[in-house]
C-alpha cells in the first residue's frame, strides 16, 4: 500500500514538474516593406523544437524553463539568432524581430545579437524600413521618457511640439496641417474645431507604438501637410497583462489655494459630465414676452425664476490633480488553431489649474504714424480657475484564424471641464468705461467611436485584404455660460448696455462620422526582385448640427447700483420683475436662426500604389490618390439677407500623386527623396455664416462661405544611420509650396475683436531637421545604459500677403510708423521658426532604476494676424524642463513608483502684440509655475 502511494505522488510531482513550461512569442517583421514576415521559421537551436508564423507574422513556442538561443530564418532573408532568451515557467517572454533580404552576392549568413540588444533595435525598424519618412514611437521609447500619456511622450519625436499639452503639431506646423488617426481610421477629437486628437486621453499601456508620418503614400488621407500622427493600440496580448496606476500632482502656485476662483456646479461633475443642473430650464422655441406688453407678459416671471441663481464666483481652495488607471489583456486558444484577444483600459484624470494674475489684452496702433506706443483697446487682469475631467474608456476584441482576423474596438472618452474667472477689464477705444466681471464656463464633452475591422490573407500570403468601418458620435456641449458685467462708478457699481446686460449662453453640437475603407496589396516580382501592389477606397460622411441659445438679463423700474455688485444679487427672488410691482430683472431673448447651421462632409477617394526595386539598393514607391470631396451648407446669417438650403459650398475632385524613393547606400543607411501633394480644407466652423463669442476675451469668429481648400507640394530629403542599441543619426531637409493657405485674420480694419478665416495667395515652407540618439557606451561599457536624444528643427516660412483694398496689404501700408518699411511676405500663422528637444536619460533593465532630464522648447509663431491698426501677436517660446525618475521593485520587477517634476525653469506662458519699434505689449499671460507629481503602478 505504502509503494502504491509514493508511487502515485512520484507520479503526480513527475506530472506537475512536465508541466511546468514557458512561452516564448513575437512578431517576424519584413524589413524589405515593413511588413509582416509570414510563414517564418523559428527554431530552438540545438533542438527540433520549432514553430511558423502565422499570416500575420505572429509566433509562439513552448518550451521548458532555461535559457535559449532562438533561430529566425526565411527563404532569400538573412537568418538572425537571439541569444539569451530567458524562459521561466509559466511566464511569456517576447522577441520581437525584423529580417532583412539577403544579398544574393553572399553565402548564407546569420546575425547573432543578444536578446537586449535586439529589444532596442527593433524600436528603429519600422523607421529604417519605411516607405515614407516616418519617426517612430514605441512603447519602450515611451517608457524611457516616464510619460503616462502620449502627449507627454511624444514631444521627443523630431520635429514634433505639443500645444496645450494635449495638442501634437508636426514641423511646427499649426493644427490644420496635422492630422490624427487612430489604428489607421479618422476619429473627432474632443475639440472639433481641432485636426487633431487629444493626445493625453490616450494611457501608455494600451499601445503598440505611435508612428509619425511626415511624407505621403497614396494610402494615407490626402487633408496633412505637417504630419499623419497613427496611434495603434496593442490587438492580441502575447500573455495575461493587467496592471492598476495612480499618481497625484501637486503645483505650488494652483493647488491648496485658498483664492482658487469656482462655482458651484452639478453632483456629477467630478465624473465629466453635468447632471442636468445646467440644462436649459426652457424649451429653444420659447417665445419670451416684454415685460412692457401686459397682454402677454403673464409666463414671464416663471420663465425667469426657472433660470439658475448662481451668477458670480466663489473662492475655496484648490485640490491637487490625480489619476487612476486599470489595464487588462489575455489571449484565450478557441479550439485547435483559432485564437481569441481582449484588451480594456479604464482611465480616470482629475486635473485644476489655477492662474492668479492672469491678463488678457487686445492693443492698436495709433492714427498717427510718429506715435510708437500701442494704446490698449482693452486690458483684462484677475484670476482665473479651472477643473477638468477626463474620462475614457477602450476595449478591444480580436479574433484570429489560420486565415484571417477581426478586430472590434470600441472608444468612449468623456471630459467635463468647470472654468470660473474674476478679472478687471479697462477699456479705452471702443468704450471709455472701467468694469469688473465674473465668468462661468462648462464645457461637456463625448466621443463614443465603434472600430470593425478584418484582415484576410491567401494560403501564401501574396495577396492580402484589410477593410475596416469606423463610425463615431461626438457631442459637445457649453452648459449655461454666464459673464455679468458691473461699471466701476466713483460712489459704487452699475450695469448698463453701455458694457453690456447679464448674458446667459448654451451651445450644443453633434457630429456624426462615418468611415469606411478597404486595402489590397499583392506581391509579385518585377525586375527580378521582390514588389508590392497596392490598391484601395475610402469613403468618409460627416456631419454636423450646431446651436446656439443666447439670453441676457435686463432691468425695468429697477436700479442696478442697488446690486451692490453682487451678481448673485440679480435673481434673488426680491430682485426678479412681477407683474405686481412691475420691476426688477428678467430674461429676455429668443431662437435666432443665425445661431444654428447644419453642414456636412463627403469624401471618396481610391489610390493605387506600387512598391518595386530597381536594383538590390534603390527601392522606389510610386503612386496616386483620388479624392472627391463636396460639403453642403444649412443655415442663415445675422441680417436674414443669406440663406442657404443644403446649398453645396465645395465640390472638389483632386488627384494628389506621391513618389517615395529610397537608396541604401549600406544595410544600416538610408538616402530618402519624396515628393507628394496634400490638401488642408475648411473646418465645418469655418466654412459657415455662424458668430460665435468667446465671452472670456471678447472676441468673436465670424465664418466665410467663400473659402476654398489648401493644396500643398511637399519636398522632402533625408539622411539616416542606424546604429545597434537604438542609435541612430539623421539630417533632413524639407520644402512646401501653398497655394491659398487658410489663416485666421481680423475681419476689418476697425473691429480688432473680430476675427474671420480667409485665404491668401501662397507660402513657402523651408526647414531643416537632425536627430540623433547616441548612447555612451564609447566612453565606458558601464555607461551604456545612459543616452543622449537630440533633434533640432530650423524653418523659415513666408507667405504672400494678400493685396487690394481693405486687404491685408495695403491695410498695412496704411498704419505704418514712420521709417517703417512694409514686405508683402510675412511668417506663416502658427509656424514655429525653430524646435529644440533634447533628452539625457540613463536606464538600467536589470535594477529598474530610470531617470532623466529632458528640455523643449519652440520658438517665437505668429499666432494673431495684424491688420490694419492692429498689430501681429506672437506666442512667446517656453522653456519646458522637465525631470523624471522611477524605480521598480520585485524580483519580477512588478511595482514601480515614479516622480516627475515639470517647469524647473519656472518658465510662463505669454503672447505679446510686437510692432515697429521694438513695442510690446502683452496679449495673453499665464504663469503656470512648477509641478510635481508622484505616481505608482503595479502590474499581474
Amino acid at each position: 500500500m505504502l509503494k502504491k502511494i509514493l508511487f502515485a505522488t512520484s507520479l503526480v510531482l513527475s506530472q506537475w514538474c512536465l508541466a511546468q513550461t514557458g512561452t516564448i512569442s513575437g512578431k517576424m517583421m519584413d524589413g524589405e516593406f515593413n511588413d509582416v514576415l509570414p510563414f517564418a521559421n523559428v527554431l530552438i537551436k540545438g533542438t527540433t523544437v520549432g514553430a511558423s508564423s502565422d499570416f500575420d507574422g505572429i509566433y509562439s513556442l513552448e518550451v521548458e524553463p532555461g535559457t535559449y538561443t532562438v533561430v529566425f530564418s526565411y527563404l532569400g532573408y538573412t537568418s538572425k539568432e537571439i541569444t539569451g532568451v530567458v524562459v521561466e515557467a509559466d511566464k511569456t517572454v517576447e522577441v520581437n524581430v525584423t529580417l532583412e533580404p539577403a544579398s544574393s552576392q553572399l553565402d548564407e549568413v546569420v546575425v547573432t545579437t543578444t536578446v537586449s540588444k535586439n529589444t532596442e533595435a527593433s524600436v528603429l525598424n519600422l523607421q529604417k524600413n519605411s516607405v515614407t519618412l516616418m519617426d517612430g514611437l514605441s512603447l519602450e521609447a515611451i517608457k524611457t521618457t516616464g510619460a503616462s500619456n502620449i502627449a507627454s511622450a511624444i514631444k521627443s519625436v523630431p520635429g514634433v511640439s505639443v500645444q496645450d499639452g494635449k495638442y501634437v503639431f508636426v514641423r511646427g506646423l499649426g493644427d490644420r496641417y496635422t492630422k490624427s488617426i487612430l489604428n489607421g481610421m479618422d476619429i473627432p477629437g474632443l475639440d472639433p474645431d481641432k485636426n487633431t486628437v487629444q493626445m493625453d486621453i490616450f494611457p501608455t499601456n494600451i499601445l503598440e507604438n505611435i508612428i509619425v508620418l511626415k511624407s505621403a503614400a497614396a494610402e494615407l488621407p490626402a487633408d496633412f501637410t505637417g504630419g499623419v500622427v497613427n496611434i495603434v493600440t496593442k490587438d492580441f496580448p502575447t500573455q495575461k497583462q493587467m496592471s492598476i496606476s495612480a499618481s497625484v500632482g501637486y503645483s505650488p502656485k494652483m493647488h491648496f489655494n485658498d483664492n482658487y476662483v469656482s462655482y458651484e456646479g452639478s453632483g456629477t461633475d467630478f465624473l465629466g459630465f453635468d447632471d442636468g443642473t445646467r440644462e436649459l430650464p426652457i424649451s429653444k422655441n420659447t417665445d419670451i414676452p416684454n415685460p412692457a406688453n401686459s397682454a402677454e407678459n403673464g409666463s414671464l416671471e416663471a420663465i425667469t425664476r426657472s433660470f439658475d441663481q448662481t451668477l458670480g464666483t466663489e473662492r475655496k481652495s484648490s485640490k491637487p490633480d490625480f489619476s487612476l488607471g486599470f489595464s487588462y489583456g489575455n489571449q484565450f486558444n478557441v479550439g485547435e488553431d483559432n485564437k481569441l484577444g481582449f484588451i480594456a483600459s479604464i482611465d480616470y484624470k482629475n486635473s485644476t489649474t489655477f492662474y492668479e494674475g492672469f491678463e488678457n489684452g487686445i492693443y492698436q496702433k495709433s492714427p498717427d504714424s510718429d506715435v510708437y506706443e500701442l494704446r490698449f483697446d482693452r486690458k483684462q487682469l484677475g484670476d482665473l480657475g479651472s477643473n477638468n475631467v477626463l474620462a475614457s474608456i477602450l476595449t478591444g476584441l480580436s479574433y484570429k484564424t489560420g486565415k484571417s482576423k477581426y478586430k472590434l474596438n470600441l472608444l468612449h472618452i468623456q471630459n467635463g471641464e468647470s472654468k470660473a474667472a474674476f478679472f478687471n477689464q479697462e477699456t479705452q477705444l471702443s468704450n471709455d468705461i472701467d468694469v469688473i466681471k465674473d465668468n462661468l464656463e462648462y464645457y461637456q464633452r463625448s466621443v463614443s467611436n465603434i472600430l470593425l475591422s478584418g484582415k484576410h490573407t491567401s494560403e501564401d500570403a501574396s495577396f492580402i485584404t484589410e477593410w475596416s468601418l469606423s463610425p463615431t458620435l461626438a457631442n459637445v456641449q457649453d452648459k449655461d455660460v454666464r459673464l455679468t458685467t458691473f461699471i466701476i462708478e466713483p460712489d459704487g457699481f452699475s450695469i448698463s448696455s453701455d458694457a453690456g446686460f447679464p448674458q446667459r449662453l448654451w451651445r450644443d453640437l453633434k457630429e456624426v462620422n462615418a468611415v469606411g475603407k478597404i486595402d489590397f496589396s499583392k506581391s509579385y516580382e518585377m525586375f527580378g526582385n521582390r514588389s508590392m501592389l497596392k490598391f484601395g477606397g475610402l469613403y468618409s460622411y460627416k456631419q454636423r448640427e450646431y446651436d446656439i441659445q443666447n439670453y441676457n438679463i435686463a432691468f425695468r423700474n429697477f436700479t442696478t447700483a442697488d446690486l451692490n455688485g453682487d451678481p448673485n444679487a440679480i435673481l434673488a427672488d426680491e430682485n426678479i420683475w412681477t407683474l405686481d410691482n412691475n420691476s426688477g430683472s428678467y430674461i429676455r431673448g429668443n431662437f435666432q436662426p443665425a445661431n444654428s447651421y447644419d453642414s456636412d462632409q463627403n469624401t471618396i477617394a481610391a489610390y493605387l500604389s506600387n512598391e518595386f526595386k530597381f536594383s538590390e539598393k534603390f527601392r522606389a514607391i510610386l503612386g496616386v490618390r483620388a479624392e472627391q470631396f463636396t460639403t453642403h451648407f444649412t443655415g442663415q446669417n445675422n441680417t436674414g439677407t443669406e440663406i442657404y438650403d443644403n446649398v453645396k459650398t465645395i465640390d472638389k475632385l483632386d488627384f494628389f500623386p506621391s513618389a517615395n524613393l529610397i537608396y541604401g547606400f549600406k544595410e544600416n543607411t538610408n538616402f530618402r527623396l519624396s515628393y507628394s501633394k496634400t490638401t488642408a480644407r475648411p473646418s465645418f466652423k469655418e466654412l459657415s455664416v455662424v458668430q460665435i463669442t468667446d465671452l472670456l476675451t471678447g472676441r468673436l469668429f465670424i465664418g466665410n462661405t467663400d473659402l476654398t481648400p489648401t493644396y500643398i507640394d511637399n519636398f522632402d530629403f533625408r539622411f539616416e544611420v542606424f546604429g545597434d542599441r537604438a542609435q541612430m543619426v539623421a539630417f533632413s531637409s524639407f520644402y512646401k509650396r501653398f497655394k491659398d493657405p487658410i489663416e485666421i485674420v481680423a475681419y476689418s480694419n476697425v473691429a480688432p475683436n473680430q476675427i474671420t478665416p480667409r485665404n491668401s495667395p501662397s507660402a513657402d515652407v523651408f526647414g531643416f531637421e537632425l536627430e540623433g540618439r547616441k548612447n555612451f557606451g564609447f566612453i565606458s561599457e558601464g555607461l551604456r545604459d545612459l543616452s543622449l536624444n537630440l533633434n533640432i528643427s530650423i524653418i523659415d516660412s513666408k507667405i504672400e500677403m494678400a493685396k487690394g483694398e481693405d486687404q491685408e496689404y495695403e491695410t498695412r501700408q496704411i498704419f505704418a510708423r514712420d521709417g517703417e518699411t512694409i514686405d508683402d511676405t510675412r511668417q506663416l500663422q502658427g509656424q514655429s521658426p525653430y524646435l529644440v528637444n533634447v533628452g539625457l536619460n540613463y536606464n538600467n533593465r536589470v535594477t529598474g532604476f530610470e531617470t532623466g532630464l529632458f528640455y523643449n522648447v519652440q520658438g517665437k509663431t505668429l499666432e494673431i494676424i495684424g491688420f490694419g491698426q492692429n498689430a501681429d501677436v506672437f506666442t512667446q517660446p517656453f522653456n519646458s524642463l522637465n525631470f523624471n525618475i522611477s524605480k521598480t521593485f520585485g524580483e519580477e520587477q512588478r511595482s514601480k513608483v515614479s516622480f516627475k517634476a515639470n517647469n524647473l525653469l519656472g518658465d510662463t506662458r505669454e503672447s505679446l502684440y510686437e510692432s515697429y519699434g521694438g513695442i510690446t505689449n502683452r496679449s495673453s499671460y499665464r504663469d503656470p509655475g512648477m509641478a510635481f507629481s508622484l505616481g505608482y503602478s503595479l502590474s499581474f
